[in-house]
């Protein structure tokens, strides 16, 4: 037994319902039933006027008889699966065949299967879950849809924010590339305020900053070091703004006592000044050291070796290469051979010999680990068979251990009249230890 339907039941009243039969007396009998549910009900007698129907308005639900002339239940309900998928289908059958409704099952893909005679309590409770089954379906496709539609917009969205971040990193690089620019400007700006106050100095600054930045990048410093060192070199002269002009014009060989002392105060100054600027705080760490010695015979704390700041070793060896061609520090201006001897006659003592190899290389000239592996071959000479361009392969020293020569220095014809002038005036025998080319 059945329920009866609950009073005052009903189904939605927009709800369509097409019933498909051959026996007009049934598709009176199901109009009646259903109309007094409050459903909108159609009729045809034959699947080809169902279909035909269908062409022409939107049906959510389809009842056929199984057995029908011309077109059987399971071909109209499978017409109807292919061209209007969405509309829920039932089969109506008075026959316990198995096969037709398993056809119906697979081809029409039926919702469910109502036998004859029905019971009009339960073919209304078929019909109402059909319905409400057909509203939960439209919801649901409803509902993707919405989803995928608001998924494109938060995608068209997401790219459109992608496109804004991207040309906003680009605004702010470039802003950022602008503020860096300008900074070096002024950096540049401020350098030149100082070289005014002595035509000698013109370009100085420049110079010294590229060349140790080159050595920098040659020795493996990474860019942010070796634009530290850059910036320092610009600046390592800025503590001398305060200076009298004849400090300035004074090589420092020919300084006195009192001048010497003021001379080195120049990088303390700088530091000083470039204090308060948290930017400059690596550039002015390199500073204040650059003119301490690798042997620990420089100022201001007599720092020895490795405990000097790689940056100020570095920015020692370009500063005085460019110093000694301006005449800043000796009485003369050298040519850029003979600054460069100078420097490899300081390697070990003033400068760090890896950075002055660093520096040698940079300027066309060979490592003392090049030197030994392609002129690995030691000899020792007397000071009358030295000639230009030997390379000492160990310090020359005196036989009452004066130190004369560096391991590594280029010999010169300057150089090698000192030496025999020195051999005659202290009648002394000297030998110098070089390399000799193994092709020669």
């Amino acid at each position: 037994m059945t329920e009866p339907l609950e009073p005052g039941f009903s189904v939605d009243a927009s709800a369509s319902i097409l019933c498909v039969d051959d026996e007009p007396s049934i598709l009176s009998a199901l109009r009646r039933l259903f109309r007094a549910k409050g459903l909108a009900v159609q009729v045809a007698q034959s699947g080809q006027a169902a279909l035909a129907l269908m062409q022409t308005q939107n049906f959510d639900l389809v009842i056929s008889d199984m057995r029908m002339p011309e077109m059987d239940g399971v071909a109209f309900l499978e017409q109807v699966r292919l061209h209007w998928p969405d509309t829920m289908r039932l089969l109506l059958t008075g026959y316990a065949d198995i096969n037709a409704v398993m056809g119906a099952i697979n081809k029409g893909e039926i919702y469910r299967y109502i036998a004859k005679p029905w019971d009009d309590n339960d073919i209304f409770l078929v019909v109402r879950g059909a319905l409400q089954h057909h509203v939960l379906e439209l919801e649901q496709k409803r509902l993707q849809a919405l989803v995928q539609l608001q998924n494109e917009e938060l995608k068209a969205m997401n790219d459109s924010l992608e496109v804004r971040v991207h040309t906003r990193t680009q605004e702010l690089r470039q802003a950022n590339e602008r503020m860096r620019n300008n900074f070096i400007t002024s950096i540049k700006v401020f350098t030149s305020l100082i070289e005014l106050r002595h035509s000698n100095l013109a370009g100085h600054a420049r110079r010294v900053a590229d060349m140790a930045r080159k050595i920098a990048t040659h020795m493996g410093l990474d860019a942010k070091q070796g634009q530290e060192i850059f910036v320092a070199g610009l600046l390592h002269e800025v503590g001398k703004v305060g200076f009298a002009d004849e400090l300035l014009s004074t090589p420092v060989v020919m300084l006195n006592t009192r001048q010497l002392e003021v001379f080195r105060t120049y990088p303390g100054i700088a530091e000083t000044i470039l204090m308060p600027l948290e930017e400059l705080k690596g550039a002015v760490e390199i500073i204040k050291n650059h003119l301490e010695r690798f042997d620990g015979g420089g100022y201001p704390h007599q720092l020895v070796g490795e405990h000097i700041p790689l940056g100020s070793r570095i920015l020692s060896v370009a500063s005085e290469f460019d110093s000694l061609q301006l005449g800043l520090i000796g009485q003369r201006k050298l040519d850029a051979r003979q600054a460069q001897d100078v420097i490899l006659q300081g390697s070990g003592r003033r400068f760090d010999p890896a950075v002055v190899d660093a520096f040698v290389v940079l300027r066309g000239g060979k490592s003392r680990e090049q030197l030994r592996s392609e002129k690995h071959v030691e000899r020792s000479v007397s000071s009358r068979d030295l000639v230009p361009g030997m390379v000492l392969s160990r310090d020359m020293i005196t036989p009452s251990g004066l130190l004369m020569l560096t391991a590594g220095h280029v010999l010169d014809d300057m150089v090698i009249r000192k030496i025999i002038d020195f051999e005659r005036s202290s009648e002394l025998k000297l030998a110098a230890e070089v390399w000799q080319d193994p092709q020669t």
